[in-house]
């Protein structure tokens, strides 16, 4: 299965502009998985992934990372990496 787990901080202008963004995006893929994680409340998840900077979202099969965006990109980039790897 396809996940996309985005990684985040309340504190983090940023991450509160992609919220929306993303709402919008699981709208769009019903047979994908969202996760979402604050990194002060769950500093170990962000330790495992190694995520040092937020916004941050991966894109995960079956556990294994095909792509990872670091800051805030576009609704297409993310919209577009989900359509690449559900072909």
């Amino acid at each position: 299965m396809l996940t996309v787990k985005k990684f985040s901080a309340t504190w983090c202008a940023p991450c509160r502009a992609l919220a929306p963004v993303m709402n919008e995006i699981k709208g769009q893929f019903s047979g994908v998985k969202f996760e979402e994680y604050d990194i002060d409340n769950f500093p170990q998840v962000a330790e495992k992934y190694r995520v040092s900077s937020v916004p941050t979202v991966i894109i995960e099969k079956d556990g294994l990372e095909l792509e990872r965006f670091t800051g805030l990109s576009s609704k297409m980039a993310y919209i577009n990496a989900i359509n690449e790897r559900l072909k």
